[in-house]
């Protein structure tokens, strides 16, 4: 009632309306949960058809570059050493004048040979002469048959002496032939271990290396494990490789870029290195530009070997229990299924099944978290763009898988 007796209009209505909203407010859950029952949705999952194929397939491992040819370059005579003719660390060509070592005494040995043999010759003429008149009197027994022999011994010896002395002479030129250094090979230098003046002799005759860079060597190994395993897939068709173990060699630089030249496989130790339970092979490859270094680390990749009807699924759709790797197959009436699977290798973003599975069958990408075995689900082709409806490829990340039991 208002201060004058009469009943107020306001309260009167919200004395009405409360009631009202108290009862709709009840009622709507309960109209919620009945709508919710009549109509309940099913899971909805991404699937793949399994579809088997040959899937090329390449073996990486970490490898390390080698020199194709390593040269000492070291003096093959003694003496003074005058000066290094080439830039340390640069590229030097076949022929090129490395070092030089002081030719004076060399120069000396070769003058007293030249003088030696040209006193051999003058010998030997002389004697040539004395043999000529010594055989018409011998013919004539004006001179016993003696002294024939003993002019015929004479020349024969003198002749000789000659030829001993063109030995020599060839000796000293080749000894200073030698005080200039050149380098064998073309090839990128290292630093010079001895520096201008120092004498050299047997005990400190290297004097530097030059390393052949194309074709240069790239070394890996493969460990007993892998090497077995190779085996058993080829025994078991999983794997074809090529014939003569001719595999592209593709070099994968330390940024992950891939190198422009390829090689191939040139060596392969026939037995096992007991300390390290490896087996050693070796790439050659062209390597114009100088681009790769000796005992730089790099990966080599072995392309060529073919997975003949292979399965593969994305990784994202492989799940991992106490009881090993599985997928979740759909089945008739939109059922699926926990299929426990054999995994091969990863493959980019997919991963092979060796067992498991068949083609023409439906696995579960997406939405599979959260599923157990006999539920039905609704399901959608795996990688569809539901704006236009046209296949789009995504990016595969690996979920957390869900184990079982």
């Amino acid at each position: 009632m208002g201060p004058n007796g009469k009943m107020d209009p306001l309260r009167f209505a919200r004395s009405r309306i409360a009631p009202i909203i108290a009862v709709v407010a009840l009622l709507t859950p309960a109209c919620r949960s009945e709508k919710g029952a009549s109509t309940p949705s099913l899971p909805a999952v991404s699937v793949m058809e399994i579809v088997q194929r040959d899937v090329p397939v390449f073996f990486e491992y970490v490898a390390q570059t080698q020199s194709s040819h390593l040269v000492n370059i070291q003096a093959r005579v003694s003496g003074f050493l005058d000066k290094r003719m080439y830039t340390e660390g640069a590229l030097v060509k076949e022929g090129q004048v490395l070092f030089q070592i002081d030719a004076k005494p060399f120069q000396v040995q070769l003058d007293q040979a030249k003088a030696a043999l040209a006193r051999q010759e003058a010998a030997l003429e002389t004697a040539r002469r004395n043999l000529a008149r010594t055989k018409p009197l011998t013919e004539r027994n004006a001179l016993s048959r003696k002294d024939l022999d003993d002019a015929t011994g004479r020349y024969q010896s003198a002749a000789a002496a000659v030829e001993q002395a063109k030995a020599q002479v060839e000796t000293a030129r080749l000894k200073l032939s030698y005080t200039t250094i050149r380098s064998p090979v073309t090839g990128v230098s290292s630093s010079a271990r001895q520096a201008d003046g120092t004498y050299i002799n047997p005990q400190n005759s290297l004097l530097t290396t030059v390393a052949v860079l194309s074709p240069i060597w790239v070394n890996f190994s493969l460990s007993e494990n892998d090497m077995q395993k190779y085996r058993n897939q080829i025994a078991r068709g999983r794997l074809r490789p090529l014939k003569n173990n001719e595999y592209e060699v593709e070099i994968i630089l330390v940024d992950g870029s891939v190198y422009p030249h390829t090689g191939r496989m040139t060596f392969a130790d026939p037995s096992y290195n007991p300390q390290t339970g490896t087996f050693l092979v070796r790439a050659s490859v062209d390597n114009p530009d100088g681009v790769l270094h000796p005992n730089q680390f790099v990966r080599a990749r072995l392309k060529g070997a073919i997975r003949p009807g292979a399965i593969l699924v994305p990784q994202r759709a492989v799940q991992q229990g106490s009881k090993g790797h599985f997928v979740w197959v759909v089945g008739k009436e939109g059922k699926v299924e926990l299929r426990p699977v054999t995994v091969g290798e990863w493959h980019g973003d997919d991963w092979f099944i060796f067992e498991g599975l068949k083609s023409g069958e439906q696995v579960v990408v997406d939405g599979g978290l959260m599923l157990s075995p006999g539920a039905t689900v609704s399901t959608e082709p795996y990688g569809v763009d539901h704006a236009s409806g046209t296949a789009d490829p995504i990016e595969l990340k690996t979920d957390a898988a869900k184990g079982y039991k």
